[in-house]
């Protein structure tokens, strides 16, 4: 297993993932070392000559006119920990404390925070050793930085707080020593430089847009099953009409869909079976593809801010200068996640559509909820409303949270960006759709299963025998969440998508 360098400039979203789902190890570049050092001096130099510079040797936010002491740094770091760890909720998930302290390490690995080497390593190695700080989900404001949670992965360093290590919680000392991790105590600068930035929101984000990409490929394949259970029309997704409409997303989509359903014994041309199909088939490419463009957008967003310094004051070693600005306003991240939940819910709403158009006799001309035995037996029934539903609460979480601002600091802080909670919905909005996509999956085959299949597309085939390798036809009535969670953990893994891809030797 390679590690992943870090020097503040080159992180991935991909990096990220290896990091914080597969344990990669976390390096430190001798470039960044150096340029950590560098502008370490030129706070030590501040704090000797007491010169006033925010956030150095005065307080914090409406505190910022308040000179504190040389004598005093110390105590002022520690206290700015200990004050903002205000958290409340559940603890954050293992991997995304773990993308947050990598993106937070990147970020000083820039060296424009004035931060010590050793207090980074000391992060980096609680990374590397799995000493996982308890983060409450809620706190955060998402200006001045993800101030609370941020706090939190920060108490574990100076003994305070709680950890998960190996598998257990445990007192913050207690995990530390275990691993063998000294505890450190925090100098001038240093706290403000840990808690001061965007990284909660981005790490939640980053997450969530890598996997909307890929459940944005695999909702291609789910579609072409519906379509095949439903004898759709293939003659909407010609290139020709795509490419006098050039959007990337919705050519790429239509490309898809003729790719996954080549040689397909299921579906029909225009004017076969009916002139043409209801829009949930027939606008999948413009439906999906806006979506996946969406994607692209917010991930490059995503790709500018793990890569930035986003805490205040920033030091500028090649002229000695220190700026206090406003990096840490996570306003760029807050507007792209709520852009990203509802292109995610975008494919769930499609995707109910279908599942309703499936289920329902008059649209599918197949048995009502797909089962012979009805009335007996409900079939599908309620997999449509569990879905509806699903779908209804994903519009309440689509409400942006950038639209909202509440002062803090004593008005010091005028305008907040709501960054965290946007992402934190967007990921909610993910695991809804997930669901959604994982019961049109298992309706599409039962409805393929009663036309009797006749033969499946190059791809949608993949699929369909992997929900039929764990999963079997409905014949009568039974237990369907059952069915549900084992098609959601198909989608949850990504062997199954890479499978689909080396077999149609293209990317989706």
């Amino acid at each position: 297993m390679k590690s992943i360098i870090i020097d503040g400039n080159s992180l991935t979203i991909d990096d990220l993932v290896k990091v914080a789902r597969e344990n990669h190890i976390v390096q430190l570049s001798e470039e960044a070392i150096e340029k950590i050092n560098i502008s370490r001096k030129i706070v030590d130099n501040f704090v000797d000559k007491e010169k006033i510079v925010y956030g150095i040797t005065t307080g914090f936010g409406k505190f910022s006119d308040v000179f504190i002491s040389k004598d005093k740094a110390k105590d002022l770091q520690k206290n700015l920990i200990i004050s903002h760890s205000c958290g409340v909720g559940n603890p954050l998930e293992e991997e995304i404390v773990r993308a947050i302290m990598l993106l937070r390490a990147n970020a000083l690995a820039k060296g424009y925070s004035g931060i010590r080497y050793s207090t980074v390593e000391t992060l980096i190695q609680m990374l590397n050793k799995g000493v996982h700080p308890v983060i409450p989900e809620k706190g955060s404001l998402g200006a001045s930085g993800d101030l609370a949670p941020l706090s939190h992965m920060v108490l574990p360093m100076i003994g305070e707080g709680e950890v998960f290590y190996d598998g257990e919680k445990l007192p913050a000392k207690d995990g530390m020593k275990k691993a063998g991790i000294d505890i450190i105590e925090l100098t001038s600068k240093e706290g403000l430089a840990l808690i001061n930035g965007t990284q909660v929101m981005t790490a939640i984000g980053a997450l969530t847009v890598y996997d909307a990409i890929n459940l944005s490929k695999i909702s291609d394949v789910i579609a072409s099953l519906s379509i095949e259970g439903l004898n759709g029309i293939v003659t909407a997704f010609d290139k020709n009409v795509h490419l006098v409409r050039p959007h990337k997303g919705q050519v790429k989509t239509a490309r898809n869909l003729l790719s996954i359903l080549k040689n397909s014994k299921m579906t029909t041309e225009q004017g076969e079976l009916r002139v043409q199909d209801a829009y949930t088939l027939r606008c999948i490419p413009q439906i999906h593809g806006a979506s996946k463009d969406a994607f692209e957008y917010v991930k490059d967003k995503i790709d500018i801010e793990i890569n930035s310094a986003t805490d205040n004051p920033l030091i500028f070693p090649e002229d000695g200068t220190v700026i206090s600005g406003g990096n840490f306003h996570g306003q760029p991240m807050a507007l792209s996640f709520d852009f990203l939940a509802i292109a995610i819910s975008e494919l769930g709403n499609v995707s109910e559509r279908r599942i309703e158009r499936l289920v329902n006799p008059a649209l599918s001309n197949l048995p009502a909820f797909l089962v012979e035995k009805g009335g007996l037996n409900s079939g599908f029934m309620i997999v449509q409303y569990s879905a509806a539903s699903l779908v209804s609460e994903n519009k309440v979480l689509c409400h942006p949270s950038s639209v909202d601002s509440i002062p803090s600091s004593a008005n010091q802080e005028d305008h907040v960006s709501m960054g965290t909670i946007g992402a934190r919905k967007a990921r909610e909005v993910l695991k809804n759709t997930r669901n959604i996509l994982a019961m049109e999956l298992l309706t599409a085959c039962q409805a393929i299963d009663l036309r009797k299949n006749k033969g499946l597309g190059i791809g949608s085939s993949i699929l369909y025998e992997e929900v039929r390798k764990n999963i079997s036809k409905v014949e009568d009535d039974r237990i369907m969440y059952k069915d549900i969670d084992k098609v959601h953990r198909i989608l949850m893994s990504e062997e199954i998508l890479n499978e689909i891809e080396i077999k149609l030797n293209n990317k989706l």
